[in-house]
């Protein structure tokens, strides 16, 4: 079973500005939520989607894919998170003919997550058949 994490970072947060960037307990905030899922057992694909190059150099420096820029209608405030999730799912099965059977969606902005939580999750989800 293939399972894609993606991790979504848009670069143009205005409450916090660079918000994916800021440095907590010294790493940029996205690292925290690279790592931890790089370091699952479970997932096959560790893809940010983003619009920024600054977060996209973070981002490839610390281990994740970010085979595209998203396209900035994909971008703005009101964009939604889901468009973001299709965009990416789609790109793969077009130029990489990738085809996950589970996305798991990761934010970076929820970076508290206990060591094996990603792959428990995976496994519940799996288990109960959700």
């Amino acid at each position: 079973m293939s399972n894609l994490a993606i991790i979504p970072a848009r670069g143009g947060s205005k409450g916090i500005p660079k918000k994916n960037l800021k440095l907590i307990a010294g790493k940029p905030l996205i690292a925290w939520t690279i790592e931890q899922a790089l370091n699952a057992h479970l997932l096959d694909k560790v893809i940010v989607s983003t619009d920024s190059e600054e977060i996209s150099e973070i981002a490839l420096n610390y281990g994740a894919e970010v085979p595209f820029v998203r396209p900035a209608k994909l971008s703005t405030d009101e964009s939604s998170t889901e468009a973001s999730l299709i965009h990416c799912v789609d790109w793969l099965k077009a130029k990489e003919n990738f085809h996950p059977e589970n996305i798991i969606l990761l934010q970076c902005t929820s970076p508290i997550r206990n060591e094996n939580s990603i792959d428990h999750a995976i496994t519940k989800f799996n288990d109960e058949k959700a």
